[in-house]
C-alpha cells in the first residue's frame, strides 16, 4: 500500500508539476507585463474607471495595439522617414547609443531582420570535451582571420535559461561541428536546461538496433 502510494504521488507530482509551472509563469508574466504597459491606456479609458473594476489583460492589449500602430506607421512613407531620423538620435546619444545598438542587433537577428542565426553549431567550451551548443552568425574576415591565419567563424554561446545573454566566441571553422536541430530546437533545448531534447530519429534507430 505504502509503495502503491508513493508511485501514485509521484505520478501525480510529475503531471502536476509542468502545468502548475506553467500557470504559475503565465501569471508572473502577464502580471508584469500589465504593470509595465498600464500605463498606456489614459486613465478615464481604464476598465476600474469605465466598469468599476479591473479586466486582466488590457495592458497587454494596449501593448499589442500600439506596437501595430507603430508597425502601421513605418510602413508609411512618413514613418519611415521618421523611423530613419528616430534611429540617427538614439545613435548619437552619449549615453544609451550603446543600449540602443545592441538591443537593436540582438532584435535584428531573432527576427531575422539582420545577420540571422545561421545554423546551430557544437563547440567545445569552457574547457576540452566539454561541449555547448551555439549559434553560427557568421564569417570573421579582417585583422581577425589575418593574425590568426586561419578561416575563424563567429559563434553565439546563448547562457541558460536566459538566452539572450552569452558569449561571443570566435572559432577555427575546423573546430565548429555542425548539428541538424533547428534554432528553434536549440533554443527550446537550452532553455529548459537541457530537459527538452529535440529527437533524432538515426540515433535512435542505431540505439533500436543496438538492442
Amino acid at each position: 500500500m505504502k509503495a502503491f502510494l508513493k508511485k501514485t504521488f509521484l505520478a501525480g507530482l510529475i503531471a502536476f508539476l509542468p502545468i502548475a509551472g506553467t500557470l504559475w509563469l503565465l501569471k508572473v508574466l502577464i502580471l508584469a507585463a500589465e504593470g509595465l504597459f498600464e500605463g498606456l491606456i489614459p486613465p478615464r479609458f481604464r476598465p476600474i474607471n469605465l466598469v468599476g473594476y479591473e479586466i486582466p489583460g488590457m495592458g497587454i492589449l494596449a501593448a499589442v495595439l500600439l506596437i501595430l500602430i507603430v508597425g502601421l506607421f513605418t510602413r508609411l512613407y512618413v514613418g519611415k522617414r521618421l523611423l530613419s531620423y528616430g534611429d540617427k538620435l538614439f545613435s548619437r546619444l552619449p549615453f544609451g547609443r550603446g543600449i540602443y545598438t545592441a538591443i537593436k542587433q540582438f532584435v535584428s537577428t531573432i527576427t531575422g531582420g539582420g545577420q540571422n542565426f545561421r545554423q546551430v553549431v557544437l563547440v567545445e567550451f569552457p574547457s576540452p570535451n566539454t561541449y555547448v551548443i551555439g549559434f553560427l552568425t557568421g564569417e570573421t574576415g579582417g585583422e581577425v582571420q589575418l593574425r590568426t591565419k586561419q578561416e575563424i567563424v563567429s559563434v553565439f554561446l546563448p547562457t541558460t535559461p536566459n538566452p539572450t545573454s552569452g558569449y561571443l566566441l570566435l572559432y577555427p571553422k575546423d573546430k565548429v561541428i555542425p548539428l541538424d536541430m533547428t534554432v528553434e530546437e536549440a533554443f527550446k533545448f537550452i532553455v529548459s536546461g537541457g530537459v527538452v531534447a529535440p529527437p533524432y530519429p538515426r540515433i535512435q534507430g542505431k540505439a533500436e538496433g543496438a538492442d
